[in-house]
């Protein structure tokens, strides 16, 4: 496509007194299908700038992209941020008409703290999901690996003084994990040095032991936040076209191509 993706930011809602803002980002030709990008950061920092080339990328092969905000910890404890982001979610259902976006086919991904909001997200379902992609994210914060880096304590920064067991299972998207989770894609990578790579693989079984459609993508060597390299980015929004072109855009394809012979 010659024509260039159009960003505009635009205000999804308000929180803490405050507008939220995100930036949308619009296909020369959109395919009818639409993505909420959400930033990591750890709840500490990060902005919606961050995936600025996932919204570039899929919007070339026509997804609308709305890469949202959401209050940090240092403004807002938890929940604000899953508040936010459902916001964010719900001013892209409700434009969805205007934006030539069917509201059945509206997907989120999200990256670090940005992947656990998005399969919270998408394990709510304050509104419909289509699909859900997280990379390298924390998914229970009552395991092992999250045991080993200090929780409960270690999340008073976001939780405030109550990190009771059923608080942090409530910010788990294993906790949610059921047949009516939406299709998930899981990336990793295996020398992730924040984010143990396992909790995207137990976070998988969990998934095809429910019936759910899944699948995970372990990077060899790879670091956290290894996707910020260009030959990885791009070899992510390649996934990402790929995994929400079989599943949302044209799932039927998917049955098609399943069928013997």
């Amino acid at each position: 496509m010659s024509e260039r993706v159009g960003v505009e930011t635009v205000v999804v809602g308000h929180g803490g007194g405050r507008k939220l803002c995100a930036d949308l980002y619009r296909p020369p030709v959109p395919n009818g299908a639409g993505v909420l990008l959400i930033h990591g950061g750890g709840f500490l920092r990060g902005d919606r700038n961050q995936l600025r080339g996932y919204g570039i990328a899929l919007g070339r092969v026509g997804y609308t992209c709305l890469a949202c905000e959401y209050r940090l910890a240092g403004e807002a404890g938890w929940p604000a941020q899953l508040d936010n982001v459902h916001l964010a979610l719900a001013y892209l259902h409700d434009q969805a008409p205007s934006l030539g976006v069917d509201p059945a086919k509206i997907a989120v991904s999200g990256n670090s703290a940005g992947g656990c909001l998005a399969l919270l997200v998408a394990a709510v379902r304050q509104r419909p999901v289509a699909a859900a992609i997280a990379f390298y994210a924390a998914v229970d914060f009552l395991g092992d690996d999250a045991r080993a880096k200090g929780a409960p304590e270690a999340m008073t920064f976001l939780l405030g003084e109550d990190v009771s067991e059923a608080r942090l299972a409530s910010m788990s998207a294993i906790s949610y994990v059921g047949p009516e989770f939406p299709p998930t894609m899981l990336v990793t990578g295996n020398r992730d040095e924040l984010i143990h790579w396992g909790e995207s693989l137990r976070m998988y079984r969990a998934l095809v032991d429910a019936g759910v459609p899944a699948e995970i993508h372990i990077f060899d060597g790879a670091p956290h936040a290894f996707d910020l390299l260009p030959d990885f980015g791009r070899q992510c929004a390649g996934l990402l076209s790929l995994f929400l072109d079989a599943h949302v855009t044209n799932p039927r394809a998917l049955v098609i191509r399943a069928q013997p012979g």
